[in-house]
């Protein structure tokens, strides 16, 4: 019996056809994106300064890879693990107005990520930021930027299931939204992870609202840095959050699958809050913390997309390897070589 893939899993295409629908997908989707959110391509980094404040932290305990520059007296850089804070100062240092943004193609490396169906060291994304409206900071907004992405996902997935023939359609005409609260209400004895299987097989794209803050059983449906997403700020009597991930039911792998995760951005008050609540207080003193504290940075929604993870999805791929180059346990390599699967 498999391991790695499904049982008698065999590609929709070969692997030339699936690299012109590489291309295909991500040329059409960033037409999509950039479209429906008003969004303008800008040239982002690969590394950026070590202490300054400004690479993803993601939950805190991944390390990032460092090297030296020796024409710089040594001086130490990160290899991005997501661009999540570099696009809002990009926004301000480009003087982008209220009601645009920037998409970007980020690439990165995580080592400490796990390596499986959907995990690689690799990571690229489109990540995007958008300067919002003074009073758009709250729920409803979200929603309706949640909306306008996965609209650009349903058209790309129509274009290419009328490009390439053997990639059924298979997204809902509509993303329900739920959040995590609720859903720990409605499944109490599931883990977090099997809520998600459970919610995306239920209604095949969902939009999982409030991830990083512990819920009713003191345990978080996901980390999410201090610094980014704002994670903490009450909406209602039950609920909180302006936050959260775009999640689909993979039919291939029978499993769920995240494509996106993105939230409103952190004001002071929230990033002092959220620092506090991670007790990392000290962070309000880096160089990027600082430039928002003294208000010379937009309040912006923004996320990344994965790029790989669309691709895997919309072509119908059990491994995401065979959409992305990157590296793979040998064992991997052996089951995928027995089913005639080429990865990357």
């Amino acid at each position: 019996m498999p391991s790695f893939f499904p049982n008698d899993y065999t590609p929709k295409m070969e692997q030339k056809q699936t690299e012109k629908a590489i291309k295909y997908i991500k040329d059409t989707f960033e037409r999509e994106l950039s479209g429906g959110l008003k969004l303008s391509r800008v040239t982002s980094p690969l590394f950026v300064p070590r202490g300054s404040g400004i690479n993803d932290d993601l939950n805190g305990i991944e390390r990032p890879v460092r090297f030296q520059i020796g024409n710089l007296g040594n001086k130490e850089m990160e290899i991005v693990q997501s661009l999540a804070k570099w696009k809002r100062m990009a926004l301000a240092d480009l003087g982008f107005k209220s009601s645009t943004g920037l998409y970007t193609d980020m690439n990165a490396i995580r080592p400490d990520d796990d390596i499986d169906a959907i995990h690689s060291l690799y990571v690229d994304q489109w990540d995007w930021e958008l300067v919002m409206g003074k009073h758009d900071r709250n729920l409803e907004f979200l929603k309706k930027t949640v909306k306008k992405i996965y609209s650009a996902m349903k058209r790309t997935e129509f274009l290419v299931s009328e490009m390439f023939g053997s990639c059924q359609a298979s997204l809902p005409d509509q993303i329900t939204f739920i959040h995590t609260e609720d859903a720990q209400r409605l499944y109490p004895e599931l883990t977090p992870q099997e809520r998600e299987k459970v919610l995306a097989e239920k209604y095949g794209a969902i939009f999982l609202i409030g991830i990083g803050s512990p819920l009713a059983d003191g345990v978080s449906q996901g980390g999410r840095a201090p610094d980014y997403d704002d994670w903490s700020t009450r909406v209602d009597e039950d609920h909180v959050g302006l936050n959260g991930d775009i999640i689909v039911w993979d039919t291939v792998r029978r499993d769920s699958l995240e494509l996106s995760s993105m939230g409103i951005r952190v004001d002071v008050e929230t990033l002092l809050r959220q620092l506090d609540i991670r007790s990392c207080p000290e962070r309000s003193e880096l160089y990027w913390h600082q430039r928002l504290l003294n208000g010379e940075l937009p309040q912006t929604i923004g996320g990344g997309i994965g790029q790989s993870r669309l691709c895997m999805f919309l072509l119908k791929k059990a491994h995401i390897g065979e959409v992305q180059a990157s590296v793979w346990p040998q064992e991997v390599l052996d089951e995928a070589k027995s089913m005639h699967v080429f990865l990357m």
